[in-house]
């Protein structure tokens, strides 16, 4: 092994220590409750460079980090969906939030999202949640049709009389979600429709218990079948290398023993 490989080696196993990633761990929140106390202009007014410093702080540990991981392993780095979503975090962060860009300076609080690369169990559930994007995307589709349907049916029956809900079809859409996901769909928009079309309950509804006792709930269901998923597959893969690491030293002991025998004999 050269030494540039062996030095590789070394830190990479450095920057995989529990030690140092719960240390990341510790900056990324001391990091976000920075960028939350810079959102005060009486802190600022107070410790605003004091505040700033602390940041490029936190900054440039998270620089050597990634700096660190890209050094020990090479062009592998990228291999690693985590690994790009860090580089890509910490990469905006690095860009100059000039006049034109100053929308990076709120982006910044997006490094708190590392919390999710460095945290195995919330990696989990991102895993899972994206494990279940080619089912949901089945489910969002006959939800983008039972919209459509219900936006064209509510802005040909109740357009006329209610046309800032149901005036034409993208409010007709908007109002509709309203309803679906309960928020003031009695009071604020049912009630008084009925005051003009009493019957139009068996329109609405037959439109909540589809949408959001039925089709939601297949989104929710998918995402926790999912999640069950990932949490059985990383099951297995512990077990599998327990299982190696087992037959390892079985093989490790029949080799002594045979070569005992032989000194034996």
């Amino acid at each position: 092994m050269s030494q540039s490989t062996s030095l590789r080696a070394r830190v990479g196993a450095f920057v995989d220590r529990p030690l140092v990633q719960n240390t990341i761990l510790a900056v990324i929140l001391f990091n976000a409750v920075i960028l939350g106390l810079e959102t005060s202009k009486t802190v600022m007014a107070a410790a605003g460079p004091l505040l700033i410093a602390l940041d490029r702080i936190c900054l440039a540990i998270f620089v050597v980090e990634i700096a660190a991981k890209l050094f020990a392993r090479g062009g592998t780095f990228f291999r690693s969906g985590w690994n790009i979503f860090d580089f890509v975090i910490v990469g905006i962060s690095l860009v100059p939030a000039t006049q034109g860009l100053s929308v990076l300076r709120a982006m910044r609080i997006l490094r708190l999202l590392r919390v999710v690369s460095v945290t195995p169990s919330l990696r989990r559930v991102v895993e899972g949640l994206m494990a279940a994007l080619p089912g949901m995307g089945s489910v969002f589709l006959l939800m983008g049709i039972i919209f459509y349907i219900g936006s064209v049916m509510a802005t040909k029956l109740f357009g006329e009389s209610f046309p800032d809900w149901f005036g034409d079809l993208g409010s007709s859409a908007y109002s509709l979600f309203q309803i679906m996901t309960l928020e003031s769909w009695s009071m604020g928009i049912v009630r008084p429709v009925m005051e003009v079309y009493p019957y139009a309950w068996a329109f609405f509804v037959p439109f909540i218990l589809v949408t959001t006792f039925a089709v939601v709930n297949l989104v929710v269901g998918l995402i926790v079948n999912s999640m069950q998923d990932a949490h059985h597959a990383e099951a297995d893969e512990l077990t599998g290398t327990y299982r190696d690491e087992v037959l390892s030293r079985l093989t490790e002991i029949e080799k002594a023993l045979k070569e005992q025998n032989r000194r034996d004999s």
